[in-house]
C-alpha cells in the first residue's frame, strides 16, 4: 500500500504500456461512428448474456415436456457454459486471422440459426445439441468483443467503456429472470431460447459501424485450438461429474485435464502467437490481473448462488420474495459499474480495485453474521454493500487487463478475460454445490470463503501495482 501512496502518478504508472499507441488506439473510431459501433457491441453483448442465464426458469417446464428428470434437464445451463469455455480461446485466436468483425458477425448468424432451429426442438438430446450450437455461436462473437471495445474507444476513455460494458452484462442478467418467466407463463417454452434474438439482428444491421476486420497473416493453429478445447472440457467436465456424478470418475477426468494443460503450456511457450495466451499470463501485470478477476468472480458468484438458499431455507422468505431481496445487488452494479469504470480513467485502477475488495469483504462479513430473524432491510443494505464493492472492482480490472496487452494480442486478453469469468461462475456453482452437500451452504460458510476469495483479489491487485511501480524508471 505505501508503495500505492508514494506513486508519483498512479494512473499513468498503471497506464503505461510497452507500446505506443497508434492513431486507432489513442483516438478510437471517429464520431457519430463510434455511437453506431457502441450500440451494435451493446447490443451483441446483451445477445450472449441473455442467452445465457435465461434459461433457468424454463427447466422445470422443459423437463416436464420432454421427460426428463430434474437433475438432467440441469444440461440445458452446463452444456451452454461448457461449449463457451471450451471454444473462448481457440475462437480467440482465429479471430486475429480472419478479421475480429468478420468472427463477430459469423457467430451471431450461427446463433441465430441454432435459435431458429430451437423452436423445432421435440426431444431432449435434440436440444442439447442445439444449445451446444448457440454456445458455438455465442463463443465465436464474445472471444473478440473486447478486442473491439479497445479499438472502438479512445485509449483515455476504455474505462468508460469497460463500465459500460458491465452494465449491459448486469442489466441483462437482472432482466432474464423475469423475461423468461414471462414467456414460460405465457407462450411455449422454446421461445426462451428466442428471446435474445432480436439483439442480434440489432446488432448485425448496426455492424458495419464496428471496427473494419483487419485479419494478420498468422498460421492457422487447429492441433492447439483443438487440444485447448479438449483441456477445458477435462478440466470442467471432470469438476462437474465429482460435483453431480461419479466422484472418483470426476477426479480421474480432472487429473487428465491437469496433465493436458502442461503439456500444452509447454508447447504454446515455443509459439509467438500462441492460443492459450502464456505470454500474456507470463507478464505479471496481466497475470496477476486475470487471477484476480477469476478470484473475484468466485467470490461474487458463492454470493449470488448461496444467498437463495440460505434466505428461503434457513431465513424462511418465500420463493417469489427472495428474487426481490436479492435484486439490490444487480441495481447497485448497474449504478456502480459505468461509475467505476469511468473514474478508472482517471484514477488509477488499482486503488479503485483494492478499495473495492475492502468494502466487499466488510459486507461478505456483514452478511455472514446476518441473523435468520433478519429483516428484508437487513438483507438489502448488505447486498448492495457488497455490490458497491465488488462494481468499484470489475471494471477497473478489466480496463486494467485489456489496456495493458499487446495490441495485436488484444482479442487474446479478451479470451482471457472471459475464461476467467466462466471458470469462476462454474467454479463458484462447484463450491456452493460442495458445501450445501456437506451440511454447510445455509450458514455463513459460503460468504465466509467468498470473503476469504475477495481477499486473494486484493493481494493481486496490490502485488501487481508494486510490480509496475518497480518497472518504472
Amino acid at each position: 500500500m505505501a508503495a500505492m501512496l508514494q506513486a508519483r502518478n498512479p494512473q499513468e504508472a498503471e497506464d503505461k504500456g510497452g507500446n505506443p499507441p497508434t492513431a486507432t488506439d489513442a483516438d478510437g473510431l471517429p464520431q457519430p461512428r463510434r455511437w453506431w459501433a457502441i450500440a451494435a457491441i451493446s447490443f451483441g453483448t446483451a445477445l450472449l448474456v441473455l442467452d445465457g442465464s435465461i434459461a433457468n426458469v424454463a427447466l422445470p417446464t422443459i423437463a416436464r415436456d420432454l421427460g426428463v428428470t430434474n437433475g438432467a434437464v440441469t444440461n440445458v445451463v452446463t452444456i451452454y457454459q461448457l461449449v463457451l469455455v471450451m471454444v473462448l480461446l481457440p475462437f480467440a485466436s482465429l479471430g486475429d486471422k480472419m478479421g475480429h468483425r468478420k468472427l463477430y458477425q459469423y457467430g451471431q448468424m450461427v446463433f441465430l440459426l441454432a435459435s431458429a432451429l430451437c423452436l423445432l426442438a421435440d426431444n431432449f438430446i435434440f436440444l442439447l445439441v442445439l444449445r451446444a450450437l448457440q454456445a458455438l455461436g455465442a463463443g465465436m462473437a464474445l472471444s473478440v468483443s473486447a478486442a473491439m471495445l479497445r479499438q472502438i474507444y479512445p485509449a483515455s476513455k476504455l474505462g468508460t467503456g469497460m463500465g459500460i460494458n458491465s452494465v449491459i452484462v448486469a442489466s441483462s442478467n437482472a432482466v432474464a429472470p423475469t423475461l423468461g418467466g414471462y414467456i414460460v407463463g405465457h407462450l411455449a417454452w422454446h421461445w426462451v431460447f428466442v428471446a435474445a434474438v432480436p439483439f442480434a439482428i440489432i446488432s448485425l444491421f448496426l455492424g458495419r459501424a464496428l471496427p473494419e476486420p483487419t485479419p494478420r497473416p498468422i498460421p492457422a493453429e487447429w492441433l492447439s485450438g483443438l487440444w485447448s478445447a479438449a483441456t477445458m472440457l477435462l478440466l470442467i467436465g471432470g469438476v462437474q461429474v465429482a460435483t453431480h456424478e461419479t466422484l472418483g470418475l470426476g477426479i480421474a477426468l480432472s487429473a487428465a485435464g491437469v496433465v493436458s494443460l502442461l503439456l500444452l503450456v509447454r508447447r504454446e511457450r515455443a509459439r509467438t502467437a500462441p492460443v492459450v495466451p502464456v505470454d500474456l499470463l507470463a507478464k505479471p501485470v496481466l497475470g496477476l490481473s486475470a487471477l484476480a478477476a477469476f478470484t473475484c468472480f468466485i467470490s461474487a458468484g458463492s454470493l449470488m448462488i448461496s444467498m437463495p438458499f440460505r434466505l428461503e431455507q434457513a431465513m424462511g422468505y418465500a420463493p417469489q420474495e427472495v428474487g426481490l431481496l436479492l435484486l439490490p445487488f444487480p441495481l447497485t452494479m448497474l449504478v456502480v459499474a459505468p461509475a467505476a469504470g469511468w473514474m478508472s480513467d482517471r484514477i488509477a485502477p488499482t486503488k479503485l480495485g483494492v478499495t473495492g475488495m475492502v468494502i466487499a469483504i466488510i459486507g461478505l462479513l456483514f452478511l455472514a453474521t446476518l441473523p435468520n430473524t433478519a429483516s428484508p432491510f437487513d438483507v438489502a443494505w448488505r447486498l448492495s454493500l457488497s455490490a458497491l464493492g465488488f462494481g468499484l472492482f470489475f471494471a477497473p480490472n478489466s480496463r486494467l487487463l485489456i489496456g495493458r496487452a499487446p495490441r495485436d494480442r488484444a482479442a487474446a486478453a479478451g479470451g482471457l478475460l472471459s475464461t476467467s469469468r466462466l471458470l469462476g461462475q462454474t467454479m463458484a456453482a462447484v463450491v456452493v454445490g460442495i458445501l450445501l452437500a456437506g451440511g454447510m451452504g445455509m450458514g455463513p460458510t459460503p460468504l465466509l470463503v467468498a470473503c476469504a476469495l475477495a481477499v486473494v483479489a486484493a493481494l493481486c491487485s496490490l502485488a501487481r501495482f508494486r510490480t509496475m511501480t518497480r518497472a518504472q524508471p
